[in-house]
């Protein structure tokens, strides 16, 4: 470290800025909207294993 050197700080804000909610990307209603859909889907897919008795590949034709 230089002799004399003393690091400088900047001010903080006092006062958090109102911003308005995004309406497409990662928003909270977007976030909550697709973690349902996943745990929709995943309800589905062990449904039909139950069902068909085979797993989902099987019965997709892919196994």
């Amino acid at each position: 470290m230089a002799q004399g050197f003393q690091p400088t700080t900047k001010p903080q804000p006092t006062v958090t800025p109102k911003l308005e909610e995004p309406k497409f990307g990662f928003n909270e209603y977007a976030e909550r909207l697709n973690g349902r859909a996943a745990m929709i889907g995943f309800a589905l897919t062990l449904l039909i294993e139950y069902v068909t008795g085979q797993g989902v590949l099987s019965w997709l034709g892919l196994n």
